[in-house]
C-alpha cells in the first residue's frame, strides 16, 4: 500500500510519523503546490493532506482509494466527486477542543488581566522604587458576573460554556444553523448576544449562513470594552470593518484565523493603529502538541478502519 503526505510540515517537526510505515510505503512532502498535486498522489492508495486541495481532476486521474484529512475540515476536498468516484474521506473531529479552548481563555485573561503591563513594570525595576506593596495604575478585572456569549455550541464551543461557567460567567449562545437547542445554556438572538456580552467567541464553522456574520453594524451595537474572539474560521469576522471600527471605539479583539491564511502583509488587521486592543495569532488555537498527537492518532485509526 502505498502512502502520500501531502504536507507534512502542517502539523510540526516534533510529531512522530513512522508509525504510517506500518501500513507500507510512505513519501512525505513538507508542502505541495497545486501544480505539483497531481503527479505526487497519480499512483497512492492513501492521500494524507492538511490543507493541500485534492479536486476532481486530480481524482480522475489518480488511484487515489482513501483521502485522510489530517483536520477536522474538509473544504479542500471536492466531496461529492470523491464519492463519485467511490474515494472514502475520513476526517479527525474534536482532536483540539482542550487547546482552542485554552488559548480562548488565554486571550481573554490577557486582556483583562493586563498581566503583560504589570510583568513588565516589575521587571523594569519599578516595584523596588515603589513607596507601596503594590501598584494599581491599570485597573483590571474579574470574569465573575460577566456575561459571556458563545457564537456556535458545538463541542469546543461547550467546552468554553463550561469553563467560563467555572469562572462565575453567564452564559448566552446564538446557533448559526438554528438547530442546536441546547438547554444548559440560555439561548438567545443574534442581535442580543452581540448588545449584551461583555465577552464574545466565535466557534462555528466558515459557510454561506456565517461568512461576514459580524460586520461593521455588528460591531457598532457591541458595548465598549466587549472581548470579541474569532477562534472559528477567518471571514466570519469583516476584517476591513473591524480595523475601522476597532479604532472607532474601544473594543477588544483576539483573532486566531483570518480570511486568507498565512496573512496577507496588506491586510488591515496589520494597519490597526490601537494595537493595544488587538491580539492576533498565526491559526495556533487548534495545535498544542498533544492535540497533534491525538490527530496523528486519529489518521491512523481512520487508515486502519478503511484496511481492515
Amino acid at each position: 500500500m502505498r502512502i502520500v503526505f501531502l504536507d507534512r510540515s502542517t502539523l510540526g517537526s516534533d510529531i512522530c510519523l513512522k508509525e504510517f510505515e506500518d501500513f507500507g510505503e510512505v513519501t512525505i512532502y513538507d508542502s505541495t503546490k497545486e501544480e505539483e498535486t497531481l503527479n505526487r498522489v497519480k499512483d497512492a492508495d492513501i492521500v494524507i493532506t492538511n490543507k493541500v486541495v485534492i479536486n476532481s481532476e486530480t481524482m480522475d486521474k489518480s488511484n487515489i482509494k482513501l483521502i485522510c484529512v489530517a483536520a477536522t475540515g474538509t473544504n479542500n476536498i471536492d466531496l461529492k466527486h470523491a464519492s463519485l468516484k467511490n474515494i472514502e474521506v475520513k476526517n479527525v473531529a474534536d482532536y483540539s477542543t482542550s487547546s482552542v479552548s485554552q488559548l480562548t481563555f488565554s486571550i481573554v485573561l490577557k486582556f483583562m488581566q493586563k498581566l503583560e503591563y504589570y510583568e513588565n513594570y516589575t521587571r523594569e525595576g519599578n516595584w523596588e522604587k515603589s513607596d507601596i506593596f503594590t501598584n494599581l495604575d491599570v485597573p483590571f478585572h474579574e470574569l465573575a458576573d460577566k456575561t459571556w456569549g458563545i457564537i456556535g455550541l458545538g463541542g469546543i464551543g461547550q467546552n468554553v460554556a463550561r469553563i467560563a461557567e467555572s469562572f462565575g460567567c453567564r452564559v448566552n449562545y446564538y446557533s448559526t444553523s438554528g438547530r442546536n437547542f441546547n438547554t444548559d445554556y440560555v439561548q438567545v438572538g443574534f442581535d442580543e448576544l452581540l448588545s449584551t456580552s461583555d465577552i464574545i467567541s466565535i466557534h462555528c464553522p466558515l459557510n454561506a449562513d456565517t461568512l461576514n456574520l459580524i460586520a461593521e453594524d455588528e460591531l457598532l451595537i457591541m458595548k465598549d470594552k466587549t472581548i470579541l474572539l474569532n477562534l472559528g474560521r477567518g471571514g466570519i469576522i469583516n476584517e476591513d470593518d473591524l480595523a475601522k471600527v476597532i479604532d472607532m471605539k474601544e473594543l477588544y479583539c483576539g483573532i486566531d484565523v483570518v480570511s486568507k491564511e498565512p496573512i496577507e502583509t496588506d491586510s488591515p488587521l496589520l494597519k490597526i493603529k490601537n494595537t493595544q486592543r488587538l491580539i492576533l495569532t498565526p491559526h495556533i488555537g487548534w495545535a498544542s502538541i498533544e492535540a497533534r498527537n491525538r490527530l496523528i492518532e486519529g489518521v491512523i485509526t481512520n487508515i486502519k478502519q478503511h484496511v481492515l
